[in-house]
């Protein structure tokens, strides 16, 4: 298997909740308002230390997408997803992006103003 190398990240940061590994920049923050199964979600435009699983086709409350489910590279756990492929066309902005799960994830250095206190953009699984 091999050692892992971990990438540092240079600034304020999120990293995985369960092992402290790095896994993207504040600054890579597009969105903070998405939600999923287990509460709020993070939209981010790069992420690092981090696999991917297989594509998926999965329906989501913002129509179908092809999806690729995020793991933490030091320890397993899922963190999200990364959007391959959006169907609907006013859903493109989000292809390439990943989507970070806030429960799974801790900031280095806490926000100034509450930025999860605002509604909006939805993207959970229709169960």
């Amino acid at each position: 298997m091999g050692r892992v190398f971990l990438v540092e990240l240079d600034g304020r940061a999120y990293r995985c909740r369960f092992c402290d590994s790095p896994l993207a920049l504040a600054d890579d923050v597009l969105s903070r308002t998405f939600n999923c199964r287990k509460g709020r979600a993070y939209l981010f435009s790069n992420v690092v230390n981090v696999t991917l699983g297989n594509e998926e086709e999965r329906l989501m409350l913002s129509g179908l997408h092809t999806v690729e489910d995020i793991f933490c590279c030091c320890c397993g756990q899922i963190l999200g997803w990364k959007y391959v492929v959006a169907h609907d066309k006013n859903q493109k902005y989000k292809e390439g992006k990943f989507v970070l799960e806030r429960w799974r994830i801790d900031e280095d250095v806490a926000d100034e103003l509450d930025l999860d206190a605002r509604p909006g953009s939805s993207d959970a699984e229709n169960v």
